[in-house]
C-alpha cells in the first residue's frame, strides 16, 4: 500500500469535490437516459482521475537514491548477490522501495554473432511435433525485483542485502538497475 502524503490527500479531495459538483448536476437532469449517463461518465472520469493522480504525485514528492550498490558472484552456488543503501532523500515518508536489477548477456561481443543466437524459428508443425510448449532456448536478459526497504522515513537510510540465482552460461553481463518509490 501506498504510504499517502498531504499532497496526496489534497488532490483526492478536489477529486471528491469534482465527483459530488457531478453527481448532483446528474441528478439534476429531466431525462432519465441522460441523468444515467452522466452518473457513469463522471464516476469513471473521476475513478481515472484519483488513480492517475496517486502515481502523479508519487512521482513527484517520493525521491529515493541508491548508494554504494556492490554485486558478488557465488560461483559454487551459482548465485549473485547485490548489496547497498537506499536513502529518502525527499521530505515525504515512502512505504515502499523496489529495486529492479536487469542483468543482459553479452557474451556474444566476440564477434562471432549469428541469427540463431537471438532468433529460434519455429513454424506450424512445431506446434504438433516440437517440445509441446517447453521452450528449450536460454534467455538472455534477466530481471528481478527485490522490495529492499518499507516504510522509510525523510532523510533515513536502509542498507539491504538480496541475492538469486545467476545463469552458468551468461558471459560479461551488463547490469541495469532502477529504483521505485511508492
Amino acid at each position: 500500500m501506498s504510504s499517502f502524503n498531504i499532497w496526496h490527500y489534497m488532490v483526492l479531495t478536489v477529486i471528491f469535490v469534482v465527483f459530488i459538483v457531478g453527481i448532483i448536476r446528474a441528478l439534476k437532469e429531466k431525462n432519465q437516459k441522460m441523468m444515467y449517463s452522466m452518473l457513469f461518465t463522471v464516476t469513471l472520469i473521476t475513478v481515472f482521475m484519483a488513480v492517475f493522480s496517486i502515481f502523479v504525485v508519487d512521482k513527484y514528492t517520493k525521491h529515493v537514491k541508491l548508494y554504494d550498490l556492490k554485486n558478488s558472484r557465488l560461483l559454487s552456488l551459482e548465485r549473485i548477490s547485490y548489496t547497498g543503501i537506499v536513502k529518502n532523500v525527499g521530505k515525504y515518508p515512502i512505504g515502499k522501495v523496489t529495486l529492479e536489477i536487469k542483468l543482459v548477456n553479452k557474451g556474444h561481443v566476440t564477434g562471432s554473432v549469428k541469427g540463431g543466437n537471438f532468433y529460434k524459428p519455429s513454424g506450424f508443425l512445431d506446434f504438433f511435433t516440437g517440445s509441446f510448449g517447453i521452450d528449450k532456448s536460454k534467455p538472455q536478459t534477466l530481471v528481478k525485483k527485490f522490495v529492499v526497504a518499507r516504510n522509510l522515513k525523510p532523510g533515513h537510510a536502509h542498507q539491504f542485502y538480496v541475492h538469486f540465482q545467476f545463469p552458468p552460461y551468461f558471459r560479461s553481463v551488463a547490469q541495469f538497475t532502477k529504483l521505485t518509490a511508492r
